[in-house]
């Protein structure tokens, strides 16, 4: 028996025009746990057919509105669906499917409210977590997303400093190919995260 065969998990993907990359990446995450949704948020290309020729359920914003509505349409659904832990995925093929049982193992075994996923943990550099993570249906619920593109990001580490939920990082590998890096964020984007982050605790 799977330590997640008695617990109702969801994996959760926002996709913006991932055409050519999506398809894999749901089939990949679908290999390891059953429950996957796509958000294509509004994309203007073949993502939503192929998140669901590959198994997906797919929900569609009818135009863009940013990764952490998408994510946040995504968790919604998935909450709604009963989910006891939601995994949050990239769609551009950077994330591995063999790493979603190391998010879900401490949730599993040792109780903790949220996981996060470090590219260099085990090489002692701090840098801040990818957006892969894994959070009970308790965090879900308690961390609002309030803010629809990049900076949602902050607002998760946010939310969990604020709320005191436990948490723990775990070492997982990315996949940096051609594709990736060509949809990589540039540096200045950096800068805008943290301006959009800032003005969502100013508008609160």
């Amino acid at each position: 028996m799977s330590a997640t065969e008695n617990r109702s998990v969801f994996v959760v993907i926002p996709a913006y025009n991932e055409a050519g990359c999506v398809g894999t990446v749901a089939r990949a995450a679908k290999s390891k746990i059953p429950n996957v949704v796509v958000v294509d948020d509004g994309s203007s290309d073949q993502t939503a057919a192929e998140a669901e020729t590959a198994g997906a359920i797919v929900l569609t914003h009818l135009i863009n509105r940013g990764q952490g509505a998408a994510l946040k349409t995504g968790i919604d659904y998935a909450l709604a669906c009963g989910a006891d832990i939601v995994v949050t995925f990239d769609s551009d093929g950077q994330h591995r499917a063999e790493d979603i049982d190391l998010l879900l193992a401490p949730i599993l075994q040792q109780g903790f409210d949220v996981v996060l996923g470090s590219r260099f943990l085990d090489s002692g550099q701090h840098v801040p977590p990818l957006r892969l993570r894994a959070l009970t249906r308790q965090a879900a619920v308690q961390i609002p997303i309030r803010l629809d593109r990049m900076a949602h990001a902050s607002e998760i580490l946010d939310g969990i400093a604020r709320l005191r939920l436990r948490y723990c990082e775990v070492p997982t590998r990315v996949l940096y190919t051609e594709y990736s890096r060509q949809k990589g964020q540039r540096s200045s984007a950096a800068f805008r995260i943290v301006w959009e982050f800032m003005l969502g605790k100013w508008g609160k």
